[in-house]
């Protein structure tokens, strides 16, 4: 805990430095200036759209404005995309992964429709998920291995301003990072990200109370096991720039099916407790985490452990397209090695484990070139189940770039 104190301090230093050298962070946009005097039979030009909520990119990174066009008998439809490079240097790698990669990292679209009660989201294409401290798997493998070529896709419902109903392959509720690398202030996840689902298969409720409160709740398959016992659900409560968010969902069953996209942790239940700040310039998220997988001598589990973790992440945006992100964080896991305990963090039974990143960032337009550097540390470690070719180190250094756009269009359709 004390390296992860002195590791959250520097970056909170890191990112109070910059933003004194940087006087002053980037205004908001200027509001729209009045038309000049115009010729009677003018009118004045529509403005541009916004770019949409779906997918949802924490930032730094931001959207892009919508192409839209007429989809026939389905109305207005938003497209937009992205096109991404991505490669790794790390040290310490393990046996089947390569201390230098490089791969497309994101090659997607998503189709949209976003008004009436009938509406629905579609993002297709290529991706990668690069997580700390798990081997480096490209594209074409990502793909197959998860959750195809059409990752994310549901109907949405929407019987009145308050309340709508998505049905279909759904992001999770689960976490405060999301599962592509463009959606979140780091290109990889971390370490608490490793026990969550990512995409589940189901139906979800999602209700506004008020002003100020959001409610979600799911019945989905968790770590998208095709076996629907999963029950998830959120509440959040916004006010300003002040968001606490309340997280929980576990499997009511219980599931033996296991492939890499449906880890053991699909037995689990998990928690979060969520706070968020955004004002101006700035994004800071600590949250909490628990997890806990039981024993079942049925499908496997000769003993059941549990893991707790608290993270931070850090972003502040500077001017002329310059931004910092950091994030910091700590988690273990109960259990021993000598009881055979479920080894949920990859270093053991009863390990732990440590993370710091730090992620530049510069976008212009669509264009956006980004790279994190990491370093995770593991402790309480089972020799054999860490870094290195012999699985006995305990720390990795990794780098990471990516480089790419994300694309829509500023152009606005003039009514004749």
């Amino acid at each position: 805990m004390k390296f992860l104190a002195k590791s959250l301090a520097a970056i909170v230093l890191c990112l109070v430095l910059t933003s004194v050298c940087h006087a002053q962070t980037t205004p908001a946009p200027d509001q729209a200036k009045p038309a000049e005097p115009a010729a009677p039979a003018a009118a004045a030009a529509p403005a541009a759209p916004a770019p949409l909520p779906t997918p949802a990119i924490t930032g730094p990174l931001a959207g892009a404005p919508p192409f839209l066009f007429d989809g026939g008998p389905f109305g207005k439809i938003a497209v937009n995309g992205i096109v991404s490079g991505f490669a790794t240097g790390q040290d310490n790698s393990v046996p089947g992964d390569k201390s230098t990669n490089a791969t497309l990292g994101n090659g997607q679209v998503w189709i949209q429709k976003t008004d009436g009660w009938f509406q629905f989201y579609l993002q297709a294409g290529a991706y990668t998920m690069p997580a700390l401290a798990t081997p480096y798997m490209n594209t074409g493998n990502t793909v197959s291995n998860f959750y195809g070529a059409l990752p994310v896709a549901f109907l949405k419902l929407v019987p009145n301003k308050t309340t709508s109903i998505l049905i279909g392959q759904l992001p999770t509720l689960i976490g405060a990072e999301y599962t592509f690398t463009f959606e979140n202030m780091n290109v990889e996840r971390g370490l608490l990200w490793n026990q969550e689902n990512a995409v589940s298969r189901g139906v979800q409720i999602n209700q506004a109370i008020g002003k100020y409160i959001a409610a979600s709740v799911s019945l989905n398959d968790g770590f998208y096991s095709n076996r629907y016992t999963w029950l998830t659900g959120s509440l959040t409560v916004t006010k300003g720039p002040h968001a606490l968010a309340f997280v929980g969902g576990g499997n009511f069953d219980k599931t033996a099916f296991q492939t890499l996209a449906t880890p053991v942790q699909n037995n689990s239940s998990i928690f979060n407790v969520i706070y968020t700040y955004t004002k101006g310039p700035w994004i800071i998220q600590p949250y909490f985490q628990y997890t806990n997988v039981p024993t079942n001598v049925q499908i496997g589990i000769t003993n059941g452990a549990s893991t707790q973790g608290e993270a931070i992440l850090l972003s502040h945006a500077f001017k002329h397209g310059f931004s910092m992100a950091g994030r910091a964080e700590y988690i273990s896991s109960t259990g021993t090695a000598a009881q055979n305990s479920v080894n949920l963090l990859g270093f053991g039974p009863g390990s732990a484990g440590t993370s710091v990143t730090g992620t530049p960032t510069f976008q212009y337009g669509g264009f956006f070139v980004r790279g994190d550097i990491s370093l995770v540390h593991a402790s309480n470690m089972t020799p054999g189940d860490t870094f290195g070719p012999a699985g006995l180190n305990n720390n990795q250094v990794r780098a990471v770039g990516e480089i790419g756009f994300i694309f829509g269009s500023n152009i606005v359709e003039k009514k004749p």
